[in-house]
Parts: C-alpha cells; sequence; structure tokens
C-alpha cells in the first residue's frame, strides 16, 4: 500500500488549488509568531495553574466542595490569563488594525489609520516603567495629533526580545498592510 504523504515524489498540483489560510483577508490574523519568551511565560502559568488544578481535586476530596469551587474558579482565572497572555499583540485585517492588551482591546479602522512608521525612540523594557533605546512600530491616527504615536510594537516585548530580525520581519508585515489596506489605497 503505498503512502503518498510520506514519499517524496507525488504531485502538488492539488495543494497548490487549495485555499490558503491566509487567503481570508477578512479574518483577525497576527502578521508574526508569539515569541519565545511570551510562550515560555504562559507555559510557566499553565504549569502552575495544573498544580491548582490538583489542588482543586485535593480539597474536593478531603473538604468542602464550595472551597474545592473556590480553587476550582481560581485555576481557570489563571488560565484565561495564560491564554489572554498568549493572544496579546498586534492583529490586523481589512476592517483595521487590532491592538490586544492583557485587559484592553483597542480596534483602529483603516480609515483612521494615516501612517505606521518605524522609529528609533525610547521603548518601556517588557511593558515595565523602565526605558530603554529601540524600535518601536508607530502607528500615527488621523484623530489625534501626529507628535500622539501609539507603540504598536517595540523591541523590547516579550515577542521581540532579543530578536531584532523578528521585528523587522513583523514591522514590515504591518507596514505592508497599512499600505495595501490603508486609506485611498486598495
Amino acid at each position: 500500500m503505498p503512502l503518498p504523504f510520506l514519499t517524496a515524489d507525488r504531485t502538488f498540483e492539488a495543494a497548490a488549488e487549495s485555499a490558503l489560510p491566509y487567503d481570508d483577508r477578512e479574518r483577525w490574523r497576527r502578521p508574526y509568531r508569539p515569541g519565545p519568551w511570551r510562550v515560555g511565560v504562559a507555559a510557566l502559568v499553565l504549569l502552575a495553574a495544573s498544580f491548582v488544578l490538583f489542588a482543586a481535586v485535593a480539597v474536593a476530596l478531603t473538604g468542602s466542595v464550595t472551597s474545592a469551587g473556590a480553587v476550582l474558579g481560581a485555576a481557570l482565572v489563571v488560565i484565561a490569563g495564560a491564554l489572554r497572555l498568549l493572544r496579546m499583540g498586534v492583529w490586523v485585517s481589512e476592517h483595521g488594525l487590532r491592538q490586544v492588551g492583557f485587559l484592553v482591546t483597542r480596534t483602529v479602522p483603516w480609515a483612521r489609520v494615516v501612517s505606521v512608521r518605524t522609529v528609533q525612540r525610547p521603548v518601556r523594557w517588557l511593558g515595565l516603567p523602565r526605558t530603554v533605546q529601540g524600535q518601536a512600530l508607530a502607528l500615527v491616527r488621523a484623530d489625534r495629533p501626529a507628535e500622539e504615536t501609539t507603540p504598536l510594537l517595540t523591541t523590547h516585548t516579550l515577542d521581540f526580545l532579543g530578536r531584532p530580525a523578528a521585528f523587522d520581519r513583523a514591522a514590515d508585515m504591518v507596514e505592508a498592510w497599512a499600505a495595501e489596506c490603508g486609506p485611498g489605497r486598495g
């Protein structure tokens, strides 16, 4: 029995005709992969959640059901926090630009975007108050003054810390989306 998915001599014509997952431009997508620091922190948080879930089972077997429910609720909050941490970042679609934070999500339609450009400026290190010199992908909006630019991505976040080439690729992708979908374009 031949296994064509394991051989190198199969043809790729059928695969070329199928729709690619990034062809649907109306879906929100992150134009870059989450960085290893973000994934590592989320994995550690999920590991802690597994211990809390184990504690919920232990409390349920030895104690009251209400206490076990409270511990289970705490575990679910920790899991939701880890999933939200993985979802954070910049997302794009035909509709606009979406910046997903831990607690707040902001969406800017392309009609309000004047420009998206990479600038050298002091950036916050891992979102903390300490600033370091780095690069930021700045969003200039039509409804705000040009001096008030919002940094979308920086070189010192969990996604791009120690990975300047990944930041450059991500910034180029977001800038390309802005050039293609922005006001008065395509």
